[in-house]
């Protein structure tokens, strides 16, 4: 996982400057979305595929969800009826089909691929130029990919977190 996050900041770092994402930011977002590949039972394996995939509740609009009818024919979240967000870093399909990149070459833009999808994130995140050292910028660019505060919060404490402990 944490090659994954490393590998997109870096990328960011030679594709997009501006931006100026740290990996910090990437590794809280997939440790909250999904533990690093570790949710619903799934392990994260040395390809860098959660296994089995991780495929969120439908967004029926019940318990505090938003709800987003199908959009991809079921295709990515295997729901024809409602989309689910996917993979270790929990895009809506229609997003994923935006943004999806095959970060590790293997000829497969794969959102259960932890590579594929860190880097997407990281997409996402700096879009529209946002400057993630600037802090309007970064909380703005988690809003738009989870507009929950708590969930804004929890990525930032983890995040820091990160940070600290990658100092020692």
């Amino acid at each position: 996982a944490m090659q994954a996050y490393g590998y997109a900041e870096l990328v960011l770092a030679e594709t997009n400057r501006s931006c100026q994402l740290s990996w910090t930011t990437l590794a809280a977002i997939g440790y909250v979305e999904s533990r690093h590949g570790q949710a619903n039972g799934a392990s994260l394996q040395s390809t860098g595929r959660a296994e089995p995939e991780i495929i969120g509740d439908p967004l029926d609009g019940q318990g505090g969800r938003s709800r987003i009818t199908d959009t991809d024919r079921g295709l990515f979240d295997r729901d024809t009826v409602y989309d689910r967000a996917i993979g270790p870093m929990q895009f809506i399909p229609t997003t994923w089909q935006e943004i999806g990149v095959d970060a590790d070459n293997d000829g497969r833009k794969d959102p259960h691929d932890l590579d594929d999808a860190a880097l997407a994130a990281a997409r996402y995140l700096c879009k529209g130029g946002r400057n993630m050292t600037i802090p309007g910028d970064w909380w703005g660019a988690i809003l738009s990919y989870n507009d929950v505060r708590r969930y804004a919060q929890d990525v930032f404490d983890k995040a820091n977190q990160y940070g600290v402990s990658s100092r020692t």
